[in-house]
């Protein structure tokens, strides 16, 4: 809820925010980022893999996931079509879509996997008051 005080800064009922770092989600190749940080809003978690890994292909019924290559080398075999991809890169599969990913690189890959549906909100931005922040 937004309560103005001026026409310039809302005044913002306090939400909540979360920080950790990948080492701090754990061990394992599925760190849960969002049951570590309290995420409700959409699916996200930081897939570990060791050199020469290959994931089980799958789908999802109803959830888009987007991969984020953090650091690593990652082979993306989808439909008609495999590509490689390094630190920064960007892979999006709608859910419906198998996928099989491979870790191709001499070092581990780290990928942030983020996975929703239900559409884009919108851009619904808002300008806050920089005094109040820390």
């Amino acid at each position: 809820m937004t309560i103005r005080a001026d026409d310039r800064w809302p005044t913002l009922v306090p939400v909540g925010y979360t920080f950790a770092t990948i080492e701090e989600l754990g061990d394992g190749v599925f760190r849960k980022v969002r049951q570590e940080l309290g995420v409700t809003a959409f699916g996200v978690n930081v897939l570990v893999l060791a050199p020469g890994v290959v994931t089980r292909p799958h789908y999802h019924e109803e959830q888009d996931e987007l991969y984020f290559v953090h650091s690593g080398r990652a082979r993306f075999a989808l439909p008609g079509e495999a590509r490689e991809l390094g630190p920064g890169g960007l892979c999006h599969v709608e859910s419906t879509t198998p996928r099989q990913v491979t870790s191709v690189g001499d070092g581990d890959l780290v990928m942030l996997v983020v996975g929703a549906k239900g559409g884009y909100v919108g851009r619904d931005g808002q300008p806050a008051d920089p005094a109040k922040l820390g």
